[in-house]
């Protein structure tokens, strides 16, 4: 059961806290079952006193106390914290939100038998309205798989793929708020430029882009299909939306993703 589970961070940066965040703010797991180490003894224990989650001193007391251990370190660290207590890992179920670590690279480091899942989850999960992408080839077992992913779908929308499309879809759901972001700050811009006040307008972006999001996923519909019912003949959406294409939005958007894939 969800209930009885214990989640452990072996490393509680913006994205673990983001998990964190979304665990408890959903109710799937209750904070004094969830703990953390991090490098920054100080610091993590204001956060997790902040959260009423159990800061742990290093990924050894981590695997101790977790049923499920979430691996959040940077990817230049995950030899260095995790080779050292892979015998005690070998009995819990390892989820990696580390960065182009996939399931090959998890088998070399940790214990034969471990089971391990690699996800890339994006920032909005700490308020249940995230995505997390999971890579399709694990080793977890068929109960354990469906622990997990009901716990993450707590927190967001899951999704599986196939290892070689695990980098593109973190890509997209990762890297998509900033872009998302970009595009609410200038919308506001743009209010506060006509009269609004600020805050009314950082707040009619926002709900403007949760609001499309929803409609988008509820109704099933084509985005370019919910464009076309806002664009009325003649009216002024298709002028606003005629100026952007003549800009390249969509193609600077393109750009972007692929501009960050093309990093090494």
């Amino acid at each position: 059961m969800l209930k009885d589970m214990n989640i452990g961070f072996i490393g509680f940066g913006n994205m673990a806290s983001a998990l964190a965040d979304g665990f408890v703010r959903t109710g799937a797991v209750q904070p004094a079952r969830i703990g953390a180490c991090a490098r920054d003894w100080e610091k993590l224990r204001r956060n997790a006193e902040a959260r009423g989650i159990v800061p742990l001193r290093d990924a050894a007391a981590v695997a101790e106390f977790a049923d499920a251990v979430v691996v959040a370190v940077k990817p230049h660290q995950v030899e260095e914290v995790l080779v050292p207590v892979r015998e005690a890992l070998r009995g819990k179920i390892v989820v990696s939100v580390v960065a182009g670590y996939t399931f090959g690279r998890y088998e070399r480091v940790l214990a034969e038998g471990t089971p391990h899942l690699s996800t890339i989850p994006n920032t909005p999960v700490s308020v249940g309205e995230g995505i997390v992408v999971c890579e399709r080839r694990h080793s977890l077992s068929e109960e354990d798989y469906a622990r997990i992913t009901e716990l993450l779908s707590k927190i967001g929308l899951v999704l599986t793929v196939d290892t070689e499309l695990l980098d593109i879809a973190g890509t997209v759901g990762g890297c998509g708020p900033a872009f998302v972001c970009l595009f609410m700050e200038a919308l506001a811009d743009a209010a506060v430029k006509h009269g609004i006040a600020r805050t009314d307008a950082y707040r009619m972006a926002g709900q403007m882009v949760a609001g499309t999001g929803r409609l988008l996923l509820e109704s099933g519909l084509h985005p370019a299909q919910l464009k076309d019912a806002v664009c009325s003949p003649g009216g002024t959406t298709i002028v606003g939306v005629a100026e952007l294409e003549r800009r390249r939005f969509r193609g600077a958007v393109l750009d972007a993703i692929d501009a960050i894939e093309r990093k090494e």
